[in-house]
């Protein structure tokens, strides 16, 4: 419409602007009708994208591309469905005949230069020229952080959960409509029924991904209409989606990371000369220490940093095979091309060829597990192999893997009920976790389900709702640990404390008092862990020692510390070791006391990438993200010739490979990918 008018404007008389989206959901017709008038704008996806550059016929449309947008690019430059497009777009360069300017877009994302970098790619080991456009402190913000509670301390959990639902039906009757976003699906569906029940007569729904489309539909639309209250969502409202006209965010817990803070309460106030309002309710005391840092981080727009995928090999698998289906390419002219992509500017030949054995098939081993080439290479070039490759690649391509409920039986048989697969990635033999409200212990998986036994009166060393859970960004983390360092060097000057936290940090009263009284407490109980003191705390409880590390690192980062501590334990002392984990730090259950000498020792930095992949060894995460890798390098087939193959086939097929590669090829692309 805009260009219409704009068109008008200055005369000039427009002939119809032909718009046209494809994706996957895209139907024949429709696709054919896009190939007898192509779109002058087409909208579509990546994965759609690396398809049609495969397709002779409509890829002949795409050499004389003038503009290529990339919207919302943050939700692509930290996986690898970006990766993917990286490499589509320096294909889709090598086929222009004139100049294709690149846009990308994006309300939060750091470091701005990196994200210029992965948006234009390289020509000649350096990076292309490009503007970087920062309006960052255009959008005016009103963020607050509120407590419910003044002493988190002396009161109950129900008291607790009263005073945070008052707080925030007072907050929804004082605006036209609120946007509420929880950290869990589960977390949507409880705060759903409580609101309704406080506000009897307000119009309140859910919207999150496990619900239908249609449902989310109706909800979107309503919402569009103005006939909604208030909406609760977990992250499916975060961006993305015209949502109409909402005055108030509201943030239940922390949402775990700046970038996302600021994701979510820009959807308020949407136009330009509006501001967006805020309001992050806390829950307990680590909240509201955590969001009051992050609160005074986002108004200064000091965003988390993003980390882009290095070089990953399985998406390289179908580029080649993509590639290969275009025309007949010699090595070093392919070579080029992906080294352009910003991922893969330091891929080595080496690898490259490691990939290209790889797909002709020069691992005669692998036919018996029914993996057969894709390509044909001779060494200096490569091209298709068979007719039958074109439909493979088409029905095989994108980067989302295929994520199905584990179900869950004791030993004898019983089924007990589903978790996640990325709840169950997580588990290791000996673990406790809550299902159906009963405890269970994991033994072992077999397949896509896992075998466990009921146990009594013993604490769970996974939450249940660990899976769903946002984990805290590291840079964030680091940022909290210097806030704990200040208030400790103040601890013997309340007033100066208190006062400097509403002045610097927006905060009243209640708020502030609330967070010297934790830190008063803790220093009266021991030391206070900061940025400059990891504290270590040993108790013991039936028969056990449990050993509390206070890493505030996040959870992906003492993942990783937690395992090759207990990977370490466990060689020298010859036992089992239980680990929980929280944003915050990790805890080891062990059957004996650790001694100082030994905590030093396993701090040591010395192999530790080594024992972190030994660690990995006989883990459900090694096998199902093998799985993942494996069907992204169309190593195993989620569809062949129209007929799927189910996730619990996959995994079976993955397995098998697993321990061939293992044994055989500990060295093999695919292998190396799932470790990286």
């Amino acid at each position: 419409k805009e260009i219409y008018e704009l068109a008008k404007e200055k005369g000039v008389d427009l002939q119809e602007i032909r718009i046209a989206v494809r994706t996957g959901d895209t139907t024949p017709e429709e696709r054919a009708k896009q190939l007898k008038k192509p779109p002058h704008i087409l909208i579509t996806t990546p994965e759609t994208l690396a398809i049609v550059l495969s397709t002779p016929k409509f890829s002949q449309y795409l050499k004389g591309v003038r503009y290529l947008i990339v919207d919302e690019i943050h939700a692509l430059a930290e996986n690898k469905r970006g990766t993917h497009l990286t490499l589509s777009m320096e294909r889709l360069e090598e086929l222009q005949e004139g100049k294709m300017v690149r846009i990308g877009l994006s309300a939060t994302i750091h470091p701005l230069d990196e994200v210029a970098r992965f948006l234009v790619g390289y020509e000649d080991g350096k990076g292309r020229d490009c503007i970087v456009a920062d309006v960052t402190f255009e959008e005016r913000m009103d963020i607050k952080v509120i407590s419910p509670i003044e002493d988190f301390f002396s009161a109950s959990a129900e008291e607790i959960s009263e005073k945070l639902y008052r707080t925030i039906a007072e907050m929804i009757k004082k605006c036209r409509t609120a946007l509420i976003f929880t950290n869990t699906r589960s977390a949507t569906e409880r705060v759903v029924y409580h609101l309704k029940k406080l506000l009897p007569d307000y119009p309140i729904k859910a919207h999150h991904s496990s619900l239908s489309r249609e449902v989310r539909l109706e909800v979107e639309e309503d919402l569009k209409k103005g006939k909604l209250r208030a909406v609760v969502s977990s992250t499916s409202l975060e961006s993305g989606i015209d949502i109409g006209y909402i005055d108030l965010v509201i943030l239940i817990g922390s949402p775990k990371s700046i970038n996302r803070a600021l994701q979510r309460i820009g959807r308020a106030g949407h136009r330009l000369e509006d501001v967006s309002v805020g309001r992050i309710v806390v829950v307990d005391q680590d909240d509201l220490v955590e969001c009051t840092v992050l609160v005074r981080e986002a108004l200064n727009r000091r965003l988390d940093r993003i980390h882009i995928p290095k070089k990953p090999l399985d998406v390289l698998c179908q580029h080649i095979i993509g590639m290969a289906l275009e025309r007949k390419w010699k090595v070093d002219e392919a070579f080029r091309l992906v080294k352009r992509a910003y991922p893969y500017k330091d891929l080595t030949m080496e690898e490259f060829l490691d990939v290209l054995n790889y797909l002709s098939g020069r691992f005669s081993e692998l036919e018996e597990e029914k993996v057969y080439g894709k390509i044909w290479f001779d060494g200096k070039e490569f091209g298709k192999r068979s007719r039958l490759m074109r439909p493979i690649y088409y029905l095989n391509v994108g980067t989302i893997p295929d994520e199905v409920a584990i179900s869950v039986f004791t030993k004898d048989g019983r089924f007990i009920g589903k978790v996640e697969e990325e709840f169950a990635e997580r588990l290791v033999e000996g673990d406790v976790f809550v299902l159906a409200g009963k405890t269970f212990r994991y033994l072992y998986s077999r397949g896509m389900s896992i075998i466990v036994e009921e146990v009594e009166g013993v604490k769970p060393t996974i939450p249940s709702w660990f899976s769903e859970q946002l984990p805290l960004s590291y840079d964030l983390a680091l940022r909290i640990q210097e806030f704990r360092g200040f208030i400790e060097k103040n601890i013997e000057n309340p007033e100066f404390a208190i006062e400097h936290l509403r002045k610097m940090y927006n905060l009243d009263y209640k708020s502030a008092k609330a967070i010297f009284n934790y830190f008063y407490e803790q220093k009266e109980f021991s030391k206070i862990p900061t940025n400059e003191r990891l504290l270590i705390e040993i108790f013991s409880e039936d028969g056990y020692y449990y050993h509390v590390f206070h890493t505030l690192v996040g959870r992906r980062a003492n993942d990783a510390i937690s395992r090759v501590f207990a990977y370490r334990i466990g060689r020298e002392r010859r036992c089992n070791v239980g680990i929980s984990l929280t944003d915050n730090g990790f805890m080891l259950k062990l059957p004996f006391k650790l001694s100082e000498d030994e905590i030093k020792t396993l701090f040591s930095m010395e192999n530790f990438r080594e024992d972190l992949i030994a660690s990995l060894d006989k883990t459900e995460l090694l096998r199902r993200r093998f799985r993942h890798v494996a069907v992204r390098s169309l190593m195993i087939l989620r569809n062949y010739m129209g007929k799927e193959k189910s996730v619990y086939r996959q995994q079976i097929s993955a397995d098998n490979l697993l321990k061939l590669l293992k044994k055989k090829y500990p060295n093999f692309p695919v292998l190396r990918e799932t470790y990286r």
